[in-house]
């Protein structure tokens, strides 16, 4: 709400963004517009969805010390920040080849959880994970949500919903095991389902299904590290 446009109620912007009332009413009420309604929304705005997630996961801004005499509240040597974060390890990432059938062009990764080569800020939004981490990504299979080589938080804490940005991590195949490693899927998350999952990768633009039993755990990617 705080990228409402001047001029506008919020049922006005709404409609400006062609966001019907039921969406609108269920965002407002759970907070949890999908990315393409936040992209209407903001646009509408005059903003973007970079924008947005930067502020979201941006640094904890400083707040004003409690009143004080001597005009001390508005002095900058009184205010106060909390306790720094830990940091989060950023870990080794690389290309995998390809997931599935030769000629898939699904793009694997994997990771090396025990080798962070090292640390990055941690956002606010994530003080309360103590298993979060970052890590780079290496293909163009999400561009242009993500471009190679930038970092992105992965919060295995935080509840997974339909459209987020998730690593899937992979069950290794029997004997085919290498220590230290995992494979992953860097995707979105279309649907689930008790049989598996529908994800999503934007280059090339691909839906595919991966069944439960092949799927070891879903992480969450809270969005890109600034």
């Amino acid at each position: 709400m705080r990228f409402r446009p001047e001029g506008l109620s919020p049922n006005a912007w709404a409609v400006s963004a062609g966001v019907s009332r039921t969406v609108w009413a269920d965002m407002r009420r759970h907070g949890n517009p999908s990315r393409r309604t936040l992209e209407r929304l903001l646009s509408v705005a005059g903003s973007s969805l970079a924008e947005f997630e930067a502020l979201r996961l941006g640094p904890e801004p400083r707040r004003p010390a409690p009143g004080g005499a001597l005009g001390q509240v508005a002095d900058s040597r009184w205010s106060w920040k909390s306790a720094p974060l830990p940091p989060l390890p950023l870990i080794a990432s690389g290309l995998a080849g390809e997931w599935g059938e030769s000629g898939s062009r699904i793009e694997l990764t994997e990771i090396r959880p025990g080798e962070p080569i090292e640390s990055v800020p941690r956002p606010a939004s994530l003080a309360s994970d103590p298993d979060a981490f970052a890590v780079t990504v290496v293909g163009d299979s999400m561009w242009p949500r993500f471009r190679p080589g930038s970092r992105v938080a992965v919060s295995p804490r935080s509840p997974v919903r339909i459209g987020d940005d998730v690593v899937v991590r992979l069950r290794p195949a029997p004997g085919g095991g290498h220590s230290g490693i995992e494979r992953v899927l860097l995707k979105q998350l279309v649907r689930r389902s008790a049989t598996g999952f529908e994800l999503r990768q934007f280059s090339p633009d691909l839906t595919f299904a991966v069944e439960a039993e092949k799927v070891d755990a879903i992480l969450r990617i809270p969005g890109e590290l600034i």
